[in-house]
């Protein structure tokens, strides 16, 4: 077996929520596996102790963590998403980024046309950039 390398995301009871969000809004996504906790286990009872995804082609691993951490997610590691389109730029960053925060508003900086950079509203870091 040889090696393999995937960004881990770990939530707090909202993984599958924003597993769902992903792969709907960013094309060629999907969930390969989930598995959730059931009664008696260490985790609460239906929420996430692992799943893996493919996020527009990026293996991606994420689950509920069953212990509360004082951190989060930080802005200083992010995904990456280049699109094609306007339309897909725009579509990605509204949908990504209802219920987030704003880090670079969307615009060309100069090294873009169009990029913006948003936490989503579980606090994942986005950058857009329109190729």
């Amino acid at each position: 077996m040889e090696s393999a390398v995937s960004p881990f995301l770990m939530f707090e009871g909202h993984c599958e929520e924003a597993l769902n969000l992903y792969i709907s809004t960013i094309p060629n996504s999907r969930i390969i596996n989930i598995r959730k906790y059931g009664a008696g286990e260490q985790g609460k009872e239906g929420s996430v102790m692992l799943a893996q995804a493919d996020i527009g082609g990026l293996p991606l691993m994420c689950n509920d963590s069953s212990v509360h951490h004082a951190f989060t997610f930080t802005p200083s590691s992010s995904l990456f998403v280049t699109c094609k389109s306007e339309a897909e730029f725009d579509k990605i960053a509204s949908e990504l980024g209802k219920g987030g925060g704003v880090l670079m508003t969307p615009a060309n900086y100069g090294f873009s046309r169009k990029f913006t950079w948003f936490n989503d509203r579980f606090g994942v870091s986005w950058q857009v950039n329109l190729a």
